[in-house]
């Protein structure tokens, strides 16, 4: 093992009397060693600031929360089971764990933790090299660098390696394998070749790992900075078609609009363009995702009539299957659903049509618009120019609209209660039925008052005999 003094832009996050500095002399009193693990030393390295700090430790749990014992301003036991003990101090959060080693049983969801006490035996089992560094702290002198599998090395060519074999260490947990991959888009690394290639071969390992945590690690590869490099590789290994096999299904179909790309390679560029907004992105993911289903052959070409409808229908079953929360599952699938809208008004925009454009896309307004803009991957200018003057002129009617009337607060000038007092109703259906009418006459005819309201409720009511 090669010890190396760690660099000296690093010192001043262990400088004596510093919380990290008087944390690591607990430990040492306590006869436990204490090292920065993981991500902590990576992002140091590669100058990102950090805003957790992992740590590593040969004491158990209950000896951890000992030490931390006024020290810290609160501990939290949650992890306890997994020989994580969190604490803060003041803003900053620290999770502290006895070192160890996670194997998953072959058909099992949940790893089997078990304890152990050195640093190198905990760093081994990590899941690449340039998380396998650790800061030795000691209380007294300079830290020392722990690098067993030459993280260093791999960090100055920007290569993902696994420690061990890539089979014993994806073995040990098939959600590295996704990590992998999430790695390549948020830090803009390359997958060393053996663990590419170990991933196309263990794929179906990740069958074992639960629908949440591979959200979690899809989430973030989806908000890298090289997001299209991360899905590639999804692809590549077919590593997707374990928990989203409509990516791959992409690959085959041909866009008559993008006839220079296929649907996947045009799906892949839209991600990358949109802004790391995670409803956005997912909402590029899936935009076009429902073309396989409606693909047509026809006198003029190909066709993907209402993709659209279908994809929305496709985006709110894969993500309830991947725990996505109701509210992200909803503004995912609006958006997928709408993202066609603008392109139906190619003669010019009503106010209308501006109006229901606006109510339907509600907040996510600013995010529909991106998505169409970015949905242009086309190679020909002149199409490209056009789709974003529409775009501009859209955006241009619902600035006019909105210094003429309460363009994001579409409702008729009466509610439900005096339609019931007008009407003499109860609840029901019936008050449903009406307050639609008026706020179709909102969205067509612009605002009205009172007397209006009432005048178009009698009339409706009275042609309902």
């Amino acid at each position: 093992m090669e010890r190396l003094v760690i660099p000296q832009r690093l010192e001043p996050l262990f400088a004596p009397d510093t919380p990290t500095d008087l944390l690591a002399k607990r430990f040492a009193a306590a006869g436990h060693s204490l090292y920065l693990v993981g991500g902590s030393v990576r992002d140091a390295f590669l100058g990102v600031e950090t805003e957790d700090l992992d740590f590593a430790t040969d004491a158990r749990p209950p000896r951890i929360v000992e030490a931390l014992r006024g020290w810290a301003d609160n501990v939290y036991k949650v992890g306890e089971t997994f020989g994580t003990i969190a604490a803060t101090r003041g803003e900053q959060l620290y999770e502290i764990t006895t070192f160890r080693s996670d194997v998953y049983r072959e058909d099992s969801r949940k790893p089997t933790v078990d304890f152990s006490d050195d640093i190198e035996t905990d760093l081994s089992r990590r899941d690449f090299t340039v998380n396998a560094m650790a800061i030795r702290l000691t209380g007294e002198g300079a830290p020392e660098m722990v690098d067993p599998s030459h993280g260093l090395a791999d960090l100055a060519t920007r290569v993902l390696r696994t420690p061990s074999d890539p089979e014993v260490s994806f073995g040990d947990d098939p959600l590295r394998m996704l990590r992998l991959y999430r790695f390549v888009a948020t830090l803009g690394f390359v997958p060393d070749e053996a663990a590419a290639e170990a991933v196309g071969r263990m794929r179906d390992r990740l069958s074992i790992v639960s629908a949440e945590r591979i959200r979690d690690e899809l989430s973030k590869l989806l908000v890298g900075d090289h997001v299209a490099e991360g899905l590639w590789g999804l692809v590549h290994t077919r590593l997707a078609d374990e928990f989203l096999p409509e990516l791959i299904a992409l690959e085959l179909e041909q866009d008559p609009v993008h006839h220079h790309k296929d649907v996947l390679a045009h799906t892949i560029a839209v991600v990358s363009k949109t802004s790391p907004d995670l409803v956005l992105r997912l909402a590029a993911l899936f935009h076009d995702m429902g073309k396989p289903d409606t693909r047509e052959f026809g006198p003029n070409g190909v066709t993907f009539h209402h993709h659209e409808v279908v994809g929305a229908r496709l985006v709110r079953r894969r993500m309830r299957e991947l725990r996505y929360p109701k509210d992200t599952i909803k503004a995912v699938s609006q958006l997928v659903f709408l993202h066609m809208r603008p392109h139906t008004y190619k003669m010019g925009w009503t106010d209308s049509a501006v109006r229901r454009y606006v109510r339907d896309a509600g907040e996510l307004l600013p995010k529909l618009n991106e998505l169409v803009r970015c949905d242009v991957t086309t190679r020909s200018r002149k199409r490209a120019n056009a789709i974003a003057r529409r775009i501009d002129e859209l955006e241009e009617r619902i600035a006019e609209l909105r210094e003429q009337e309460a363009l994001d607060a579409l409702r008729p000038p009466i509610d439900g209660n005096d339609v019931m007092q007008h009407l003499s109703l109860d609840p029901g259906p019936e008050i449903g039925a009406a307050m639609r009418l008026l706020t179709e006459h909102r969205i067509e005819h612009g605002p009205y008052d009172e007397d209006e309201a009432y005048r178009l409720l009698d009339e409706w009511w009275a042609s309902r005999g």
